[in-house]
Formats: C-alpha cells, structure tokens, sequence
C-alpha cells in the first residue's frame, strides 16, 4: 500500500485511444505499467496522489495528444469503505508482483556471475557487461522503491537481495583484476 497517501486520493487516468494504429495506445499503455497503475476498468487506471506519477502522467497526456486519443484526469477518493479495501488491495498486489519479478531477476544476475566464476571466465569484456546488468537492477530497484512509497517486506527482502548481488559483483569484480594481473 502506498503509505505516503495520507487522505487515500487516487488519480484515476481515462485513457481512450483510436484502435488504428496500434502504436499510441501500446505507448501509454507501457507508460502506465511501467508507473506501476493499476487497471480499474476498461481505459482507466489508478494511481495514488503522489508527486512521482505527474511526470507519467503528463507523458500519457502528451501521448493522447501526439495520437489522436483522450486523457481525462479525475482526482478522487473512493466513495466507500469496500472501494477503498478493493482499490488498495490491487495496489499491493501490483507492488508485490513487482517486486516478485526483481527477485526473481536478482536470482537470474546471482546465478550469472556463479557460472561465469565457475567457468573462471574473468575478462573485462565480461565484467562490464555485469556491471552494466547491476546498474539495471539498481535503477529498477530505485524506480520499485519510489513507486511503491515506503518499505514492505516484499521490498526489505529485494534490498537484501540487491545487496547480495552487489557484493558478489565486487567479489567477481576481484577475482577478474587478480586473474588479470591487475592488484
């Protein structure tokens, strides 16, 4: 649940886009996604009232715009307790999903660096391309944590495995200088 929202406003986006092409709707679409809304209806989506989601905002908007849809921006607050209860409970389900799949990609990267150490492949060609992988995996830890608000288990357990990933990368990063003649 996004715990930064303290009166529990919601903005909900209706996004209505022309079937043909196909381009604009699959552009705010990906927008939307990638801002962690969530689907409260046919072209409408939710996303707490928070700073973080206006630059998202406006992309969409301008995506509207640019391919011939309509974005109507509604700030609101669900008019019931079970609306409310509904509306939160997508929101965290979405975040843990989300965090689900970092783990899951965290576990992929561990188990990278694992065969590239067992099969004693220490280059810099190879070690660039793991660091490269790390700063993906800290930008989208950063983005998780900026969408999601505040710390949930599912987020104090990808910090730990953020960490994990990162000191195994120093530890592969030391063995590709020592195998280079480098320390």
């Amino acid at each position: 649940m996004f715990q930064d929202v303290g009166d529990g406003r919601w903005w909900l986006c209706v996004l209505r886009m022309p079937a043909q092409p196909s381009a604009g709707r699959v552009a705010a679409w990906r927008e939307l996604r990638k801002a962690g809304a969530v689907q409260v209806g046919q072209g409408c989506w939710a996303v707490p009232v928070a700073p973080v989601f206006e630059p998202m905002l406006d992309r969409v908007r301008a995506l509207a715009d640019q391919h011939g849809g309509e974005f109507t921006l509604f700030d609101a607050a669900p008019g019931d307790e079970a609306s409310r209860r509904s509306l939160e409970a997508a929101w965290a389900e979405a975040r843990a999903d989300d965090w689900r799949e970092f783990a899951a990609d965290c576990g992929k990267y561990l188990d990278e660096l694992a065969k590239e150490t067992a099969n004693e492949k220490f280059t810099l060609a190879e070690l660039e391309e793991e660091e490269q992988s790390m700063d993906r995996l800290r930008r989208w830890h950063r983005d998780l944590r900026l969408r999601e608000g505040s710390a949930s288990t599912s987020s104090t357990h990808a910090d730990d495995l953020l960490g994990r990933c990162e000191s195994t990368l120093e530890e592969y990063t030391n063995q590709v200088y020592r195998a280079l003649g480098a320390t």
